[in-house]
């Protein structure tokens, strides 16, 4: 009796993505993956691996195609970022930052004006999108930022620093969070901030630092720094004031991107330890025959898939235009959760080869450790839960 081939974890249920993942598969493995170690160890960024994506439509994936986009499904799209990040995962997040973060703002708060002007650059991948939201003294706590646009008879001049940027140093187009008129309550902080865009370089935009991170290196990752930055009225994206409402609806579409990024890695880790347990001898036979060892990759599996189905979900529930935001905070905590242990475990399976540059897992391990962080860290994703949850049974 021939035993039943399990599921494989990147198993595409329809055509569109066994055509769009096989295509964008075969580019990963001939122009990506040979190199991905080594921008690691660099940092440098891949400006042409960026251009050639655009020109096969990744980076404007959800763009609609009269503003030069795709005009991909969500679910479609979370599926292009899994399958980036099995192979770097840098250029994973480089992808899903520039796609939901900059561009996906415009998309959701942009004027027809400001759509055609700025769309159709952002989704050739001719220009980078960077999104500032985050400062050195808020983090989660976001409605806290100390950002300030004025308003001036001939426009805005804004003022403050943005940290943790992703694409900051590199980016075309910006789009930056600031307040602009006073909280009217301490209770209601996050009322008055609104959104401007904008692109660079343009005199009043500094780049500060550059960071050293511990993993995702070949992704840029900058302090922004405004200095009396002068814009005009038609950089006001969205209602004034209302703006922290546009942030949250932003990261909810993140936290989808982010979800699928933790898959990929995780996958990445799980087919390499697995590989590797077949190969590897001790006491005479392989080390996946050893209990402790198929179970560790048994588990890894499954968590896996059970991730990859909870994305999907909020994934489709955005598509078809219902509340995703419990469902996308759900399959954020938990993804990231499961991706960064199934790193932590192919290194255990690699024993100590696994410690060691020579092999992938630690790179993946390093890249999965921000998913945790990113678009809502795994502790404020838990209260956003809760919240949800409780509200049913009041």
């Amino acid at each position: 009796m021939i035993a039943e081939r399990p599921q494989e974890l990147w198993f595409e249920p329809n055509r569109e993505e066994r055509q769009v993942i096989g295509t964008l598969r075969d580019f990963l493995q001939a122009e990506v993956a040979p190199t991905a170690a080594l921008r690691d160890e660099s940092g440098d960024f891949p400006f042409e691996i960026v251009k050639k994506l655009g020109e096969m439509g990744v980076m404007g994936a959800q763009v609609p195609e009269q503003y030069g986009g795709a005009g991909l499904s969500t679910r479609m799209f979370a599926r292009i970022i899994e399958e980036i990040a099995t192979v770097d995962g840098s250029l994973a997040l480089t992808v899903a930052s520039h796609n939901s973060l900059c561009t996906g703002h415009i998309l959701l708060a942009g004027s027809e004006e400001q759509k055609k002007r700025f769309l159709p650059r952002l989704a050739s991948g001719e220009v980078l999108g960077a999104w500032g939201l985050t400062e050195p003294g808020s983090g989660s706590d976001a409605a806290a930022l100390q950002s300030r646009a004025e308003e001036t008879p001939e426009g805005w001049v804004l003022n403050g620093s943005k940290q943790f940027i992703t694409q900051g140093s590199v980016a075309g187009v910006y789009v930056v969070n600031a307040r602009t008129d006073p909280a009217p309550s301490p209770d209601k902080k996050h009322l008055g901030i609104s959104a401007l865009v904008f692109e660079g370089p343009i005199p009043g935009l500094r780049i500060g630092r550059k960071e050293k991170k511990l993993g995702l290196n070949a992704s840029d990752t900058a302090q922004l720094i405004f200095e009396d930055l002068i814009l005009p009225k038609e950089a006001l994206l969205g209602e004034r004031g209302k703006g922290f409402y546009d942030v949250m609806k932003v990261l909810e579409g993140g936290r989808i991107g982010i979800a699928a990024m933790a898959v990929g890695l995780g996958r990445a880790a799980l087919e390499f330890a697995a590989k590797y347990a077949l190969e590897r001898e001790q006491f005479g036979r392989p080390i996946a025959e050893f209990q402790a060892i198929s179970h560790k990759l048994a588990d890894m599996a499954t968590q896996l898939e059970a991730a990859r189905l909870l994305y999907l979900k909020a994934a489709e529930l955005r598509d078809a235009g219902k509340p995703y935001g419990y469902a996308a905070a759900q399959a954020k905590l938990f993804a990231s959760e499961v991706g960064v242990q199934a790193c932590d475990e192919a290194i255990q399976v690699l024993g100590g080869y696994g410690y060691i540059k020579e092999y992938p897992v630690e790179r993946y391990w390093r890249d999965a450790r921000l998913t945790r962080i990113g678009e809502g860290a795994s502790e404020v994703l838990r209260v956003i839960i809760a919240k949800h949850l409780l509200a049913q049974f009041r």
